[in-house]
C-alpha cells in the first residue's frame, strides 16, 4: 500500500521527519523513507526458517538493513534470496519459506496471538499486563518497565 493513499501529505511529512531524527539518534544517518507499506509475510515466512537454522539474528539484522537502510524490497523474491544468502541461510529457505505451510501458519498463529492481547503497532513491548507500541527511545521503555514492575538488575561482580 502506498503510503500516500493513507495518510495526508502534511500528516506524512510529519513522519518521515520524526522517523529520520529518531533513527539518525541510533546512529543511522542513512535512513530511507519508504513510500510504500510493504507486505512482509514472506519476509516474516522466511524469519521462521531463519529461526529453525539458527540465524534469526543474522536474517533480522540483515533484512532490517536491506528494507530501511538500503531501500531493498522485502516483497521481491530475488531480495529476499540475497538477503538470506548474506545472512548465510540455507540454499533452499526462500523455496521452504514458501512452500511449506507450516511456516506461513506459525505467522498467522503469532498474528492471531498479537491480535486476541490488543497489539496495535510494531514493535510492542509487554510487561506484565500493560503494553506499549511503537519504537520508542531507551529512556521512554525505561520508564514504562518501571511502572509495570519491573526491577532493574544489577550486575554481578563476576
Amino acid at each position: 500500500m502506498r503510503l500516500d493513499e493513507y495518510f495526508p501529505p502534511q500528516r506524512l511529512r510529519q513522519m518521515a521527519e520524526h522517523m529520520k531524527n529518531f533513527a539518525a539518534r541510533f546512529g543511522i544517518a542513512d535512513f530511507r523513507q519508504r513510500e510504500r507499506i510493504p507486505n512482509t509475510r514472506r519476509a516474516l515466512a522466511l524469519a521462521e526458517v531463519a529461526r529453525d537454522e539458527g540465524r534469526l539474528d543474522a536474517f533480522r539484522a540483515r533484512a532490517m538493513a536491506a528494507h530501511w537502510k538500503e531501500g531493498r524490497d522485502l516483497e521481491n523474491d530475488d531480495e529476499l534470496r540475497a538477503i538470506a544468502r548474506d545472512a548465510r541461510l540455507s540454499d533452499d529457505a526462500v523455496e521452504r519459506s514458501v512452500s511449506d505451510p507450516a511456516y506461513v501458519q506459525r505467522i498467522d498463529a503469532i498474528r492471531d496471538e498479537a491480535n486476541a492481547i490488543g497489539v496495535e503497532g510494531i514493535p510492542t513491548f509487554i510487561i506484565g499486563n500493560a503494553a506499549l507500541s511503537g519504537c520508542q527511545p531507551y529512556d521512554t521503555l525505561a520508564g514504562f518497565a518501571n511502572q509495570a514492575g519491573a526491577r532493574k538488575r544489577t550486575r554481578d561482580a563476576t
